[in-house]
This record gives structure tokens, sequence and C-alpha cells, in this order.
């Protein structure tokens, strides 16, 4: 036999209470969610689109300021226009199909040869590629100075500092006589009697003289310098028009120097001298920043010297 019991329970019933599907706090997280994962997308399709159109990536579009792209390197529409107007004369508008691809051509075909140049490290064994490469580095070090206009008071004291630079070339016009090193005895001591000896073809002819023949005519102090020599040289540019020199005594043989003509070097005005400054200045400027710029290319490296050469 079974019995069956009834148990009821009467609980209170909240008539305000709402559906648990629609609790706010479950709706507001759900939401959140949506929205973050909305932001995550988004970003993931930004950050695809700018590493898909970076310069330094593969693109199969050639941006605006560019004609062409040799394995994504690009070929400055500037630099095609230049030299459109260098080998043609014309601008785009003007040139014709043939001279347009002509120009396209021939950069493309640099810029191959440029990019394999640098796969078998031609600049590492050819010296033109070497040099070339040196030259770049060094305009690019020197650049400020090459471009930048110096104040008028700093090249007036640069060229008070150098004036010796500018200076007219002093010309002069000299004979050099040569006697045997018997004949200084009876060389005149006196600078008139020697003049007047080494004047006369018969004089000169009995001291056993001789033209060196070194100096023919007007000559500018740097040639004569050559011609003579420094210490004869330096002999002959303090001599005044008409004047001979000392006997000068050189190996086995005696020099007179016989100045016919002798025009001193004469200093120039500042403004007449000034475009000259200017590009001293410079060529100065620059070698400073040569150096400091190998100087700075050293401290970095990692430089090592074989022993027997330090």
């Amino acid at each position: 036999m079974q019995f069956h019991i009834l148990v009821r329970f009467k609980m209170p019933i909240d008539q305000n209470a709402k559906p648990t599907w629609r609790n706010p706090a479950q709706v507001n997280n759900g939401r959140s969610f949506l929205l973050m994962a909305a932001g995550v997308l988004t970003g993931l399709i930004l950050a695809g689109y700018s590493l898909f159109t970076a310069r330094s990536t593969s693109t199969l579009i050639v941006p605006a300021e560019d004609v062409a792209l040799v394995n994504q390197q690009p070929l400055s529409r500037a630099d095609y226009l230049a030299l459109l107007q260098t080998l043609y004369g014309v601008d785009l508008s003007h040139a014709t199909p043939q001279q347009r691809r002509k120009v396209l051509d021939d950069m493309i075909r640099e810029e191959l040869f440029v990019q394999r140049g640098k796969e078998l490290d031609v600049a590492a064994a050819d010296p033109d590629v070497r040099s070339a490469l040196v030259n770049a580095v060094e305009l690019e070090i020197a650049q400020n100075a090459i471009t930048s206009q110096p104040s008028e008071a700093a090249l007036r004291q640069f060229y008070q500092t150098h004036q010796d630079r500018y200076v007219s070339e002093g010309i002069m016009r000299v004979r050099d006589l040569v006697f045997p090193a018997s004949a200084f005895a009876d060389l005149p001591g006196d600078p008139r009697a020697l003049k007047s000896a080494i004047s006369d073809p018969e004089a000169l002819k009995r001291l056993n003289g001789r033209d060196s023949g070194k100096t023919r005519g007007d000559e500018f102090y740097f040639a004569a310098k050559i011609h003579l020599g420094d210490r004869l040289f330096e002999t002959a540019k303090d001599l005044a028009d008409g004047a001979v020199s000392q006997p000068i005594r050189l190996a086995d043989e005696i020099h007179v120097l016989d100045m016919q003509a002798n025009k001193h070097p004469l200093p120039f005005e500042f403004n007449a001298a000034r475009a000259q400054v200017l590009s001293d200045y410079r060529s100065q400027a620059i070698d400073r920043l040569k150096s400091s710029g190998e100087a700075f290319l050293r401290k970095r490296a990692n430089l090592l010297i074989a022993d027997d050469l330090r």
C-alpha cells in the first residue's frame, strides 16, 4: 500500500521582480564585450592597412610622387621630369611617347643595376664606386658649410688673418749668370763694378761667365722660383730693378743674379678679394667638418690595426 502526502509551502511572491534574462548587469556586460571586439577588429584593419601601404613593404600601387617601383624602391617623379628636360629639353606634356619610355627605361635599368651592385657588394671592391661613396659622404658632412652664408664680419676677420694670400702675383725679369768656382777671386766686390763686368760681353767672356738659361723674359714669381730654385729665388725677390746680387756659391759654381725688372706683389683690397675670401673661408669650414666627421666615424668604429703598423 502506498501513501502520498501532499505538502504545500507558501512563499511570498515579489510582484516587482524582473525576469533574470532582463538583468541590467548582464546586458551591460554583453554590450562591453561587443564594443571591445569591434575595437580590436578596427585596430587590426588599420594596422593591416598601414602595414601593406607603407613605403618599406610590398604594394601594388605606385605613389603619386613616383613614376615606378623597382623591387619596392621608388623612382622619383621629380627625377624623371628633370631627366626628361636634360635629355630632350621638353616637359612631360610635350614629350613624345618614345621619349617618355626611353627616360623611364633608363631609370629602371639604372636602379636594377644599382640594386644588383648592392647584392654583389660592388662598393667593397670597385675603387670608382668606393671613391664615389666617399665623395657623397663628404658632401653630406660638408653640406652646412657649402650652403651657409658667413657674415661680413667673419669674412673680414678671415681676410685679415690670411692677408698674405690676397696679393697680386709678382713678376720678375732676371738673368742667372754662372761662373766657375775659380773665377770667384776675379769677380769685382763692388756691386757697380760687378754690374759693369757682367754687362760687358768681353769682360764676361774673360771671367768664363755664361747665362744659365734658367729664366727667360718676364716670369711670375712662382715660375721663377721653380726655375731658379729656393735659394736663388729668395735672393732674387728682394733685388731692386737694375741691381745685381752678391756672388752665390752653389756646388762648384758661382751664381750672380742680374735683376732687370722686379714687380713685387701688392695686396688686394678686401672688396677686390671678397670672392676668393669667401671661397677660402668655406674651404676651411669644409675641411674642419670633414675632420670632425672622420673623427666621429673613427670613434664609433670597431677599428683593429695590425701590430706592425701601429
